[in-house]
């Protein structure tokens, strides 16, 4: 589907895994300040894209899956520009 964002589940623990230096099996479901910045790094990076989060957006983000959610809804939002 044009516009939807090709970022799964599987992306962001990769991405997590990666930063902690473990199997993608061992990343947990929670997410702190730290992984959450290294994710919105990555994602930014990724889809060429900075992801204007809110601070709700943000405090809102506890898990991988909150993450993924609040991601896509950034990612198909209409680019400033």
């Amino acid at each position: 589907m044009a516009g939807q964002p090709d970022l799964g589940r599987a992306d962001l623990v990769t991405m997590l895994a990666e930063l902690h230096a473990r199997p993608a099996a061992e990343v947990p479901d929670r997410i702190g300040s730290m992984e959450l910045a290294w994710l919105v790094h990555l994602v930014e990076q990724r889809y060429d894209r900075q992801l204007d989060l809110t601070d709700d957006q943000l405090a809102g983000i506890r898990t991988v899956d909150d993450a993924l959610v609040v991601f896509r809804t950034s990612l198909t939002a209409p680019a400033d520009g």
